[in-house]
Formats: structure tokens, sequence, C-alpha cells
């Protein structure tokens, strides 16, 4: 349902061959569970999708490692399929993940694609789940931090106000017809239109197919013509078009929290974890909301954002 969970930014690199015998091992589809222990590289390449809310972290990364100790240097990739192998094999590091996202990911990998997801909205439930599919494959995943980028709903705040609504429970107690702007996706996944209706008992009455957190469905939210817009908990514009966000107090949403996932024979020292956690303590959703509308609205760039917040919190 959402663009940043395919990872489908088109920053390609030349030169990374996957699964070759330049990587530093085979994959564990040639042999078998991986046992490797931890192992501490000094030069440590980060992976970016190339979308701003990966190159934001990925710099991110970067910044803490160096300032750790390590040389770093960052890898964009056009989607998981391309980086996750490479991950495995040594070419990529360390990359920012989603926890209920990934988890899913990799079960689908190992069990087939109709395999019953693991992702849930417990976010101890999921990070056991992925860390149990991760292991085999040589991948450690670290300690998830506040911040959360998930699927999130959002109205005018007029049609807030008016209504009476701070929760997505609020506005299914009001009554009101809602015609949702969304992916026409949306209809059936169990996240979407199924879940308000069955866990909040919204009526929604149809779905405009205007896609995920778009221009053109904030537009239609904003205009009046549909009700509520689908879109996700970092989405830095929506002041822009004079919405706010209903809580999702039932927790509908999965637990997309931010977690670093590394390669364990490369990269899984206590000195990459402890650099890397560090942003643990301060980075919040709200934080990297506004990190993305400084790099998507006001055209800064994602390495010099990325610098100002780390110092801005002591960390650099």
């Amino acid at each position: 349902m959402r663009r940043r969970r395919g990872w489908g930014a088109t920053t390609a690199v030349a030169g990374l061959v996957l699964l070759s015998g330049c990587a530093s091992g085979p994959s564990l589809e040639t042999r078998g569970e991986v046992t490797a222990p931890p192992g501490d590289s000094h030069h440590l390449v980060v992976g970016s999708a190339g979308f701003t809310e990966s190159d934001l972290l990925a710099q991110m990364y970067l910044l803490l490692l160096e300032k750790a100790g390590y040389e770093a240097e960052i890898l964009s990739v056009a989607n998981r399929e391309l980086y996750e192998p490479a991950l495995e094999s040594g070419q990529i590091d360390v990359v920012p993940e989603y926890a209920a996202t990934f988890a899913d990911w990799l079960n689908a990998k190992k069990n087939g694609a109709d395999a019953k997801p693991v992702g849930s909205p417990d976010l101890d439930a999921t990070m056991k789940a992925l860390r149990g599919l991760a292991a085999p494959r040589g991948l450690t995943v670290l300690d998830p931090g506040k911040a959360v980028d998930q699927n999130a709903f959002a109205v005018t705040a007029d049609y807030a106000a008016q209504h009476r609504l701070k929760t997505l429970s609020d506005l299914g107690k009001s009554g009101q017809k809602v015609r949702l702007a969304a992916g026409d996706e949306c209809v059936q996944r169990p996240y979407c239109a199924p879940g308000l209706k069955k866990v909040y008992g919204i009526d929604i009455t149809s779905v405009d197919p205007k896609g995920v957190g778009t221009t053109q469905a904030k537009k239609a939210v904003q205009s009046g013509q549909d009700q509520m817009v689908l879109t996700t908990s970092t989405d830095a514009t929506l002041d822009d078009f004079g919405l706010v966000l209903l809580k999702d107090d039932k927790k509908l949403q999965n637990a997309d929290y931010l977690v670093p996932v590394v390669n364990r024979s490369r990269a899984g020292s206590e000195g990459v974890a402890k650099a890397l956690g560090r942003l643990n303590s301060v980075l919040t959703t709200a934080d990297l909301a506004s990190m993305n509308e400084q790099v998507d609205s006001w055209r800064r760039l994602p390495q010099d954002v990325a610098r100002a917040y780390l110092e801005e919190k002591g960390l650099l």
C-alpha cells in the first residue's frame, strides 16, 4: 500500500552483482543457515533505497558510525529484492528497515507469498518473529527506537473540530459516512477499509482510488470531495492541506517501528549496535516527519538535514 514499503526509488547502482563470487560468502539458499559469529569490519556500507526517509536515515547511520570510528559509505539500491540479498552476502552491511513490513517480507521469502503474516500491532511479537526469520540468514536486527512510520488516516482540522474527532474510535462513534481517498487495494486490505469498518465501526461508503498520501488524495479531502485520506505517520505535508491525523487508538496498524538491520558477520558487533542505538533515545516520529519536510518541501539536502539534527541532539 505504501511507496516507502516497496523501496521503489530507482537510484540504480552500477556494479552491484548480487550473490556473486565477489560477495563475502554464499547465500542462505546455497549453504543453509548462516552461523558465522558477530563481526566488526572497519569499513561499512550503509544501504539506502533512495527515497527521502531512507536517505535521511542512511545519512544519520553513516555519521553515527563515523563518530564511533568506523569508515562508512552509502550505497543506494533500487528495491528490497536487490538490497536484502546484498545485505545477506555482505555487499551491504546495514540498512534502515520497518519491523512489521520486513518481518512479513522475510516470512514470504521463506514460506511463500501466501504465508500468514507475522507482523502485527504488537511490537514485541513482531520483533521476535523478525529476529527469528533474520538470524538464519546471517542478519541481526538491532533494537527499535521511538519512531514509527506506518499507515495513518487524516481528516481536515475543520471536520475534526465539527465532529469532535481525535481518534478513529471517535469517527466510528460519530456515525459519519466517510468516503476514503486511498490506493485501490484499500478495498481489500485488512488494515484499510475492512479494518476501519470492523475495528472502529467507521461507515466507509467507498474508496476513492487516488493513491496513498498523494497530493491528489489530500486535495480531495481538503475540498470536501472525500472525508478522509490514507497517508503515513511521517507525512510532512498535512499542515499544507489543513489536515490532521486521527489516532489509531485500537492499534489497527502494524508495528512498523524503524530498526537497523545488519550483516552479522561484518557489522554484528557491540560497537555498531551502540553507535546506531544512540539514535533510539532521541528520534521520534515527529522528528522524522519534520526532516522529511525539510528535504521534500524546503529542498534541503538529506546529508545537511541529518547532520543538523544529530548536532542539535548532541550526538555529533
